[in-house]
């Protein structure tokens, strides 16, 4: 199990830099924002980094900085980033994507990286995962969530963390609230999200939990 401080050789009271990635507006919030409020709940001297990959320019931006808001309204210090590449073509942006990475993210300096997948069938997670572990290897401890969706791409996870009741309906209602482009899409209801904590929080020995793969700790 994923315990929220102790894994991080940091005390509870010392500031915690978090990074948070995501291809597109509402991929940190499905894949570990559960994790994100219980951090935060945690350890409010936390700093967070959000960055979202695309979605500048487009109605999905001011979803995503009314989402982190809403994630984020315990932590700290907040800095939240809508980048503009091209939704779909993130394998043929990589250069520019790349630089991103190299110029802004990697500046970040987190003690915790949270991205996508290596393994996620959605080829802008890959890239987004691939240059996670490209900028940080090594280094800071990276743990990859996972999203629903209609490639079945779920996989066996290794690492997990424990929402009580109050922490997983604050997730969904989130989701729910802040998204409005996508409720059109059939996947995307409060029975889906709750149904995978439920999934999660059984292998995790509780009622609700978020899972992850942990590729790499360095103890």
């Amino acid at each position: 199990m994923l315990g929220l401080p102790d894994s991080l050789g940091m005390s509870a009271s010392r500031p915690l830099r978090l990074l948070a990635l995501g291809a597109h507006a509402d991929d940190i919030e499905i894949g570990a924002g559960g994790t994100v409020l219980r951090l935060l709940a945690e350890r409010p001297h936390t700093h967070v980094s959000w960055v979202v990959f695309s979605g500048a320019d487009t109605p999905r931006e001011a979803e995503a900085h009314a989402a982190a808001a809403s994630f984020l309204e315990r932590a700290r210090q907040t800095a939240v980033d809508v980048a503009g590449f091209r939704d779909g073509y993130f394998p043929f942006e990589g250069a520019r994507i790349k630089d991103h990475f190299e110029y802004y993210v990697k500046s970040v300096g987190p003690h915790l990286v949270l991205t996508h997948a290596r393994d996620d069938r959605h080829q802008d997670h890959r890239v987004i995962s691939d240059l996670a572990w490209n900028t940080f290897r090594g280094t800071v401890p990276i743990a990859e969530y996972e999203i629903p969706k209609w490639d079945g791409d779920l996989g066996h996870p290794n690492a997990y963390v424990r929402l009580n009741d109050d922490g997983a309906a604050r997730k969904v209602e989130l989701l729910m609230q802040h998204f409005p482009s996508q409720r059109s899409k059939a996947w995307y209801d409060a029975e889906t999200f709750r149904g995978l904590l439920r999934i999660r929080g059984i292998e995790a020995a509780s009622t609700w939990a978020e899972a992850f793969v942990c590729r790499k700790q360095i103890w």
